[in-house]
């Protein structure tokens, strides 16, 4: 999936416009950076389009993953994005579901692992059927 399907999937999953999907879409992928170890955001970053990778960056000091759970998640985003938490939370639902497409299963599996059981009413859309998976 290239860079402008990516936000254009965001963009409808969150009613929002493409230019504000592409903020949600990059204040996501930053916080999920800090949830997930160095090792995991690399392979994430291989299989998304270039401008993607880009905001995928591990922190270069250390391999482990910040730990904090869902709120925090959704705080953060809403933070870094501008937005309220009903916001927020849209926003990172539509990238877990957009990036399910973008990724292959496996890689998607391997982030959710990561992730504590509070993340799962944003992930489960994702994982829902009729959500399509690589």
């Amino acid at each position: 999936m290239n860079y402008d399907t990516f936000v254009e999937q965001v963009a409808l999953r969150s009613r929002t416009a493409p230019e504000r999907a592409a903020e949600l879409t990059r204040a996501t992928l930053e916080t999920l950076t800090e949830r997930l170890t160095g090792g995991e955001v690399l392979d994430l970053a291989a299989q998304l389009p270039k401008a993607l990778q880009l905001v995928l960056k591990p922190h270069p000091a250390t391999e482990a993953a910040d730990r904090f759970g869902a709120a925090e998640f959704v705080a953060r985003v809403g933070q870094r994005a501008g937005v309220d938490e009903n916001a927020a939370r849209d926003a990172v639902r539509a990238v877990f579901v957009t990036l399910r497409e973008a990724i292959t299963g496996g890689e998607f599996d391997d982030v959710v692992v990561q992730m504590p059981r509070d993340y799962r009413d944003m992930v489960e859309p994702a994982m829902a059927p009729g959500a399509t998976r690589r």
